[in-house]
């Protein structure tokens, strides 16, 4: 079977697994506060050109959401999010759980628009309802699809006169910012939002997230809310490492390319088979329309997901490419589709 289903299908890319094995005979200090994390969060805040930021090292994304969004909100607030967010769709009513109600918003490609934030505010309007607090977004978004510079800035600026925070849930940072669609360095991303983190599960790490909180006024007390949520790993160190082993080299911005070109090699190839796409390929996604006759036979060798039914001959797929899909892999699927 080839595995375009997610990108999060292998264990870890070699040099970050080697940085782990490294670690067998040393001792280190409990709760990331080891030399391992702390240099992590150095190399951190020199790749992202916030030298203040505040870096926490978490095992997983929902983790991250959950706990990121509790400590930022006071009881009575929301979050406003794309409808397709992950935290709407995909993580069991987590923020729900933790005390947060999700406003949503609907979206032509994943990207909410400063007039859908502001109908949002709009439509709660007094003491009865709950008050939006927090902007939720995705970069790349669950379509794919890449923020530019002058959309995010519009969204920062919309949400600091409302009062409101930007958090930007990197899962896929690398590849919005190895996008060809993005104008924005490593830096210039980080000086926009509030909070953000950097995906490390779905590009060449065995687990772990890395939470960047810029905003000062944020940052209080949040180890604690680490801890009370579950997230502070006894084993920090081997967050640590592996962060320092996949920003050696710029090796995270490299994993994330290489995915990158191959999904863009796949959506060319489909193209020159008359496929259309739900949405525009922008990194490491594509959505191409299908007949849904053409499942079973597609699905007998390839793992993917199916996303819409758009008529009942219509379907469209997601196929995710990954720093370990192969041309030949690529190939194949041409040929198969």
């Amino acid at each position: 079977m080839i595995n375009l289903m997610n990108d999060y299908n292998q264990a870890a890319h070699p040099r970050v697994l080697a940085a782990i094995e490294k670690l067998a005979d040393r001792r280190y200090a409990g709760y990331g506060l080891d030399e391992e994390c702390r240099a992590a969060a150095a190399d951190i805040r020199t790749v992202f050109g916030c030298p203040d930021g505040d870096v926490h090292l978490m095992p997983g994304g929902t983790l991250t959401n959950l706990t990121a969004i509790a400590a930022f909100l006071r009881p009575h607030q929301a979050v406003i999010a794309p409808a397709t967010a992950h935290i709407y769709v995909h993580e069991t009513g987590a923020i729900e759980a933790v005390g947060h109600k999700i406003l949503t918003a609907s979206t032509e490609d994943g990207r909410l628009q400063p007039r859908q934030i502001e109908k949002r505010i709009e439509e709660q309007t007094d003491e009865h309802m709950a008050k939006p607090g927090l902007v939720y977004l995705s970069q790349s978004t669950e379509w794919g699809t890449v923020y530019r510079r002058e959309e995010l800035t519009a969204l920062r600026d919309l949400c600091h006169r409302h009062g409101m925070v930007l958090f930007v849930d990197g899962a896929r940072l690398g590849y919005a910012l190895m996008s060809e669609r993005c104008d924005m360095s490593p830096a210039e991303f980080a000086a926009i939002p509030d909070a953000f983190y950097i995906g490390g599960t779905k590009n060449g790490l065995l687990f772990g997230e890395a939470l960047v909180i810029v905003n000062a006024a944020l940052r209080q007390d949040f180890r604690y809310l680490i801890k009370q949520r579950g997230g502070l790993l006894a084993k920090g160190f081997l967050l640590g490492a592996q962060f320092r082993a996949i920003f050696e080299e710029d090796l995270y911005f490299c994993l994330a390319k290489t995915a990158n070109q191959t999904a863009e090699k796949l959506t060319e190839g489909l193209k020159a088979k008359g496929y259309a796409f739900e949405v525009p390929t922008e990194s490491n996604q594509v959505f191409p329309i299908v007949e849904a006759a053409a499942l079973p036979r597609l699905e007998a060798a390839i793992l993917f997901e199916r996303w819409h039914v758009l008529t009942d001959q219509r379907v469209s797929i997601r196929f995710v490419t990954t720093w370990a899909t192969t041309e030949a892999e690529i190939s194949q699927v041409l040929d198969l589709m």
